[in-house]
């Protein structure tokens, strides 16, 4: 289940889809009122959370559900248990509609918190692109989910959604990043549902620019991030210096990232056929 969506509303399905579990403690949560009530359904996503383990598909799945089901919850969890990594995480999830800023800042707790997990990395992945911040920004971040987890599913709906005319790509960028991966990608990979999230969006937007066109025929434009200069960025383990964020946020580690690499990272790069890391 996508982090946030943007344009027009889905089918109604139900938000756990088969996943009965879930679908059990969003029950509970959905009636929690009081103090008691709240304690028991804390405890129960906590449960929840632990038992999923390293399955990193279904605990995004998840965390991405509770997060929007149950914000208010998610920050009373985070009060209680400061330091709790799937705390942690649902706050961060919850926080990015509301404050993109608190969500990378939470996020960075927990991936420190728990270092294996790719899914705080994913929820940080989803507040840069909320921000519209450029791709120097971006790569770093996606470079660190790909290393615990290359074909995560919400990561690479994310990328899509990043590399769309819409938001800081182009026709030609999405083209040349699902060529790419669907060419690595194994049949069975979480992600295997790409190209196909691709087509339905791009009917959708060929749909609302007032006709249906070839793919291969769309217009593409000059792209504002260039699928070409997206080359395998090595894990850094740190999380982005965000140019823009208030001071607080200032002390995630190194010195802002230069406007002359911000403005290096927009230009075009030669054309390349090979695996960019995207």
């Amino acid at each position: 289940m996508a982090l946030f969506g943007r344009g027009r509303p889905g089918p109604r399905l139900a938000p756990e889809l088969d996943d009965a579990p879930l679908g059990r403690v969003l029950k509970s949560v959905a009636t929690a009122r009081g103090v008691g009530p709240q304690d028991l359904a804390i405890a129960q996503v906590e449960r929840l959370l632990r038992e999923t383990g390293d399955d990193w598909d279904r605990r995004s799945h998840r965390v991405g559900v509770l997060a929007h089901a149950a914000p208010s919850l998610a920050r009373h969890w985070r009060e209680r248990r400061p330091h709790d990594p799937d705390a942690l995480v649902l706050a961060a999830w919850a926080e990015l509609a509301a404050d993109p800023w608190q969500a990378l800042a939470l996020s960075r707790a927990a991936a420190q918190a728990r270092p294996e997990d790719p899914t705080p990395w994913v929820g940080a992945l989803a507040a840069v692109r909320l921000l519209g911040r450029p791709s120097a920004e971006v790569l770093p971040v996606w470079a660190e989910i790909r290393a615990r987890d290359p074909w995560h599913r919400e990561a690479h709906l994310q990328a899509l959604g990043y590399l769309s005319p819409e938001e800081q790509g182009s026709h030609s960028a999405l083209r040349d990043f699902l060529d790419d991966i669907t060419a690595l990608m194994p049949p069975d990979a979480p992600a295997a549902c790409l190209p196909l999230t691709a087509a339905v969006r791009q009917y959708h937007r060929d749909l609302d620019g007032g006709g249906i066109v070839r793919w291969g025929r769309a217009a593409t434009g000059p792209s504002r991030t260039s699928h070409a200069s997206w080359t395998r960025p090595r894990p850094s383990g740190r999380f982005p210096v965000v140019s823009a964020m208030p001071p607080p946020s200032r002390t995630w580690g190194s010195s802002p990232t230069p406007s002359s690499a911000r403005d290096a990272s927009r230009r075009p790069a030669p054309p390349s056929r090979r695996s960019t890391g995207w």
